[in-house]
């Protein structure tokens, strides 16, 4: 076993928490440009999407026809939230079909930013897709703090406990 599967549970997890809190947002702030990498929260949104995407189609030998990772594939919050849930089960479906020794083979593919092509390992590629997600999460966490909102905790300990996995965050069992 390895922790992969669980990951790709707890993204989806923390999306329909982070999506449960944007969707309290009205639309002037949900589409304002508040000077994050990727301006408003829509369009941060829509990177993690257009990204997630990339990586799996990378993964699954397929052009899931992303072409710049600014690109808006949807424009507004429901359709990127439904798109989301899609990806988020089509995610945990790739991970859970990944045999163990296949997270060591190599893809190859063509670079996104600049020219040329690039290898990684499939198991660097999801690191690389997680740790992605957690990252962009954190600034859209960030903007609707700024917008007044009170994000919800989005952390694994949290997670766990809500799937009955482990105690209360940082307690310790006996």
């Amino acid at each position: 076993m390895y922790d992969f599967p669980m990951m790709a549970r707890f993204n989806r997890w923390t999306n329909a928490k982070l999506f449960g809190t944007v969707a309290n947002l009205d639309e002037s702030e949900y589409f304002r440009d508040q000077g994050a990498f990727f301006g408003s929260v829509h369009r941060t949104l829509n990177h993690l999407l257009v990204v997630d995407r990339l990586w799996t189609g990378r993964i699954e030998g397929i052009d899931r026809g992303i072409r710049s990772l600014d690109q808006v594939l949807y424009e507004n919050l429901d359709t990127l939230w439904s798109a989301r849930v899609q990806e988020d089960d089509r995610i945990i479906a790739l991970v859970d079909a990944i045999p163990h020794e296949r997270l060591d083979s190599i893809v190859t593919y063509d670079r996104i930013i600049g020219t040329g092509r690039e290898e990684m390992r499939v198991r660097n590629i999801l690191m690389t897709l997680f740790n992605h997600q957690t990252h962009h999460r954190g600034q859209v966490h960030a903007l609707l703090t700024q917008c007044g909102l009170e994000p919800p905790p989005l952390d694994v300990g949290f997670f766990l406990e809500e799937i009955g996995e482990s105690g209360a965050p940082g307690t310790i069992r006996r």
